[in-house]
C-alpha cells in the first residue's frame, strides 16, 4: 500500500507539473507571437531621467556582422569599470535590484526580454515614475541608467546579454547590493507574465518601502 500511494502521488504531481508547463509555454508562445514584430523600445511608462535608449547599429557582410556596443562620445553617466556577459534560461527573472553607488549598462544580444525601471531618488524629476522596455536581440539597443534606479528584467526565451556598472562587483556586492520583489504593487510595472524563475537570494527580498532611501546612502 505505500508503494502504491507513493507511485499515485508521484503521478498526480508529474501531471500537475506537465500542466503547469503546457499553460506557461501556451503564455511564452504568446509572448513571442505579441512582440514577434515588435522593436525594441518603451512600451509602457516613461523615460527616466538621466536615463538613455541607445540604438545600435550593425553593420553586415558576408562575414558576419561588427557592432559598436558602447562609446563615450555618447555622453551618458556610464564611466564603465566592469563588463559581464550573462545567459538566461526562459523565464528567470533577474531582479529587482537597487545600488546607491553605480550606474549600469545592459545591451541584449540574443533572445528578448522586459526590462523594468523605478525612480526611487527624491530629487529626480522622475520621482517614483516607472519605465517598461522590451528589448530583442533583433533590434540591438543599449540601456544605460543612473544609480538609484530599482532595475530588473525577464527572460521569456534563453537569452543573452552584456552588462557593465561603474563600479566592480567586488567593491559594491557586500553594501551596496539591494533588492525587492520583482512583483511589488508599489513598483507600478506592468509585467506581461506572471511566472518567473528567481535566484534563492531574490526570493528572500523585501518590499520597495523597505528598501534604504536613496538621498541617506549616496
Amino acid at each position: 500500500m505505500p508503494f502504491i500511494f507513493s507511485l499515485s502521488f508521484i503521478l498526480f504531481t508529474l501531471d500537475f507539473y506537465i500542466e503547469i508547463r503546457e499553460d506557461i509555454m501556451k503564455k511564452t508562445d504568446s509572448y513571442r507571437v505579441d512582440y514577434k514584430e515588435k522593436k525594441s523600445g518603451l512600451i509602457h511608462g516613461s523615460d527616466i531621467y538621466n536615463s538613455r535608449l541607445v540604438q545600435l547599429k550593425e553593420n553586415t557582410d558576408d562575414r558576419g556582422s561588427f557592432t559598436e556596443v558602447f562609446q563615450k562620445h555618447w555622453g551618458t553617466v556610464l564611466e564603465p569599470v566592469q563588463w559581464s556577459l550573462v545567459k538566461s534560461e526562459s523565464f528567470v527573472f533577474r531582479g529587482m535590484h537597487y545600488h546607491s553607488r553605480h550606474d549600469e549598462y545592459f545591451c541584449l544580444i540574443q533572445g528578448s526580454c522586459f526590462l523594468g525601471l523605478k525612480d526611487i531618488r527624491p530629487d529626480s524629476p522622475t520621482f517614483l515614475q516607472h519605465s517598461l522596455y522590451y528589448l530583442t536581440g533583433h533590434d540591438m539597443c543599449s540601456l544605460i541608467f543612473p544609480k538609484g534606479i530599482v532595475h530588473g528584467w525577464y527572460f521569456p526565451e534563453p537569452s543573452m546579454h552584456l552588462q557593465s556598472v561603474s563600479e566592480a562587483y567586488v567593491d559594491y556586492g557586500k553594501d551596496d547590493n539591494f533588492g525587492c520583489q520583482w512583483n511589488d504593487p508599489d513598483l507600478g510595472i506592468p509585467w506581461p507574465f506572471d511566472f518567473v524563475i528567481l535566484s534563492e537570494r531574490a526570493k528572500k527580498f523585501g518590499k520597495l518601502k523597505d528598501l534604504p532611501p536613496f538621498n541617506e546612502m549616496v
